[in-house]
């Protein structure tokens, strides 16, 4: 970290807010000896909480860092985070509220970026630090203290948490805060909260603290001892698997990885965040693993011997709610910058950069390399999955509506090798896992940390502010969509382009098929009228027109229901300058199948049939469940 020299007396008379926006607009990240200022921007909405505030501050500097106008707080911190990812960790925005429901509003969000590791600045106003006014509008008194406020609620959601009482506070959050956003391990959520009395109030603030300072993103190394001993476990495994998690594509470590594995032959599965970590066409490419995953890679994960996490979290999905690896002698080696994580399943841990650690790894392991019988094996894995993929996402014969594995085939196809595919919640994001070919590491957007319903529409747009040479294709459901569209309107007020894909399978298709599966026999999750008798009436089915809805905002929109039309649709999306939308209805059945366990309780006791037989299925499921305890082991 570096700054410009001032002398120690030197002040600016700001109000605290007026600091904040200045201080904002300095921020720089350098990495790998490239610099670029840290800020994107601000989002925000304006209330009685932050207007004279925040506001006044954002007007006195306008045109200098960019503004853009929310549609709902949630939506601004998705917008937000969208941004980062496709900065890759390296660049933030910040969003300000009002108070009460303004700052609620952002608890979502906030669980959203710390779940998936991204930098978030929050700035929810507060009511008065002096208490002056007695109870304020949108306050939630609490008879045990008048230090409790709304923005409490963001404490457990946020990486980094404070609340300025007074102006001489500030420095600390404001570096605390950039500390936290530009640390590869702890990154997520940032939340300063600010008293609207305080925002107004006036102070002399250190020079310093308000000229450019450039923060360095570390690449930390891993302990020596401990590269030694994954290395030591590596070369004793006859059946490894590598999962490639997240932190390999912020890492830049897609290279690295690549070389990795053709060095030693050691394949490749992927979560929903590692997608991208390895081409699709790789030899040693196995594929999506897990709960989401397919059946080839979760059959090499089944046998593996040994288990190497790069950048992974190991949630249920990636280890089928600890059900997948069943070889009783599996072990584990882990490589992430969070010790956290580098430690889970009793791994040996190497904390440190995937980039780096890879590099010495490979070294390390020079001249070794897996069986030749077991590279054979995993490589022709590899192409039975890609084989399947291809089965997958072709037309089904006399079908008259198009699947939506067919869907995701067809968008792949117009998808350029630097665009975005996005997605959140709901059953896309399997078929997203399992069929679709990034061609980039940076070209698969889907936030599974959360599976955030009504993330997608805000995230694509700050993934194309993040960076306007790609073209987003976000995929909503109709679930998803009537959850969050609002900012349809913010992608045609900031002149952003997206291409939005509305798939309509008639509810919410994916919990629909997960509570038959449970036993509840899909119990309200298809949209259908009221009937008389206080259920659903399956024959009056609720007609939405998606289309005039999105028309509505102005948004240039096409209805297909064939695969020739969707193709057209692509190419005038494809051409198009601005926001444009193609309202596709699909088939919900699924035409897949992981053999993978997740773990989703049933009733012990029960008086639906349905419910007992799913649940000596669940119980089934549970047997084959280990807790990775066992100490590792070189």
């Amino acid at each position: 970290m570096s700054t410009t020299s001032y002398g120690p007396h030197d002040t600016v008379r700001l109000t605290v807010t007026q600091a904040i926006v200045k201080f904002l607009e300095v921020q720089q990240v350098e990495r790998d000896g490239h610099s670029e200022p840290f800020f994107g921007g601000v989002l925000g909405i304006f209330g009685h909480g932050n207007c004279g505030g925040l506001g006044q501050a954002l007007l006195e500097e306008a045109g200098k860092l960019r503004f853009i106008q929310g549609r709902n707080e949630q939506g601004m911190g998705d917008i937000a985070i969208g941004y980062a990812k496709m900065r890759n960790r390296l660049g933030a925005m910040a969003v300000t509220t009002s108070i009460g429901p303004g700052s609620a509003n952002l608890v979502t969000a906030a669980g959203t970026a710390t779940s998936n590791r991204l930098p978030l600045l929050l700035f929810p106003s507060d009511i008065f630090a002096t208490r002056r006014t007695g109870s304020v509008l949108q306050q939630i008194e609490d008879e045990r203290g008048t230090s409790t406020s709304t923005n409490d609620s963001l404490r457990s959601v946020s990486r980094f948490w404070e609340r300025i009482n007074r102006p001489e506070q500030l420095a600390n959050a404001l570096l605390g805060a950039m500390r936290t956003l530009t640390d590869p391990a702890n990154t997520g959520a940032v939340t300063i909260s600010l008293p609207q009395d305080v925002q107004a109030e006036a102070y002399d603030f250190p020079a310093a603290l308000l000229a450019p300072r450039t923060w360095h993103v570390d690449r930390n190394r891993a302990d020596v001892a401990s590269l030694e001993a994954a290395a030591k476990a590596i070369s004793k495994a006859e059946k490894p698997v590598i999962i490639a998690g997240g932190g390999v594509i912020y890492s830049d470590a897609t290279e690295e990885l690549k070389t990795f594995v053709e060095a030693t032959g050691i394949p490749v599965g992927v979560t929903q965040s590692g997608k991208a970590s390895l081409p699709f066409d790789h030899e040693l490419a196995i594929g999506a693993i897990g709960s989401s995953g397919m059946k080839f890679a979760n059959r090499v994960g089944n046998e593996a011997d040994l288990v190497i996490g790069i950048g992974t979290r190991y949630t249920d999905f990636t280890s089928a709610s600890n059900t997948l690896f069943q070889n009783p002698e599996a072990t584990f080696v882990n490589i992430n910058v969070f010790p956290f994580d580098a430690q889970k399943e009793s791994a040996i841990p190497v904390v440190g950069d995937a980039r780096e650690s890879l590099k010495e790894l490979t070294e390390k392991l020079k001249g070794w390399t897996v069986p030749a019988d077991y590279r054979a094996h995993v490589a022709e894995v590899a192409q039975q999955q890609r084989d399947e993929v291809a089965t997958l996402i072709a037309p089904e014969p006399g079908a008259k509506i198009l699947s939506q594995t067919e869907v995701v085939g067809i968008v792949n196809e117009a998808a350029g090798p630097r665009d975005v595919v996005l997605n959140a919640a709901g059953s896309i994001p399997g078929d997203l896992h399992r069929l679709w070919k990034p061609g980039s590491p940076l070209g698969y957007g889907v936030e599974y940390g959360y599976s955030c319903m009504g993330y997608e529409i805000p995230a694509g747009l700050g993934m194309r502010i993040g960076d306007p040479s790609r073209e987003i294709f976000t995929f909503i459901g109709d679930g998803s969509f009537l959850m969050y569209h609002q900012d349809v309107l913010t992608a045609i007020q900031e002149q952003e382009k997206i291409i939005l894909l509305v798939v309509d399978n008639k509810g919410f298709g994916s919990i629909n098929s997960l509570s038959v599966a449970v036993g509840s026999q899909g119990f309200e999750t298809t949209f259908f009228h009221r009937g008389e008798d206080g259920r659903q009436d399956t024959s009056r089915p609720l007609e939405i027109d998606f289309a005039a809805i999105l028309r509505g905002y102005g948004v240039t929109t096409y209805s297909v229901e064939t695969a020739d039309e969707l193709r057209e649709a692509l190419d005038k999306a494809k051409a198009a300058t601005e926001i444009t939308a193609i309202y596709v209805p699909v088939d919900p059945v699924g035409r897949f199948g992981s053999e993978g366990f997740w773990e989703v309780a049933t009733p012990e006791v029960s008086h639906i049939e349905s419910s007992q037989k799913a649940h000596e299925v669940y119980m089934k499921g549970r047997e084959q469940q280990r807790l990775y305890v066992e100490p590792a082991t070189n």
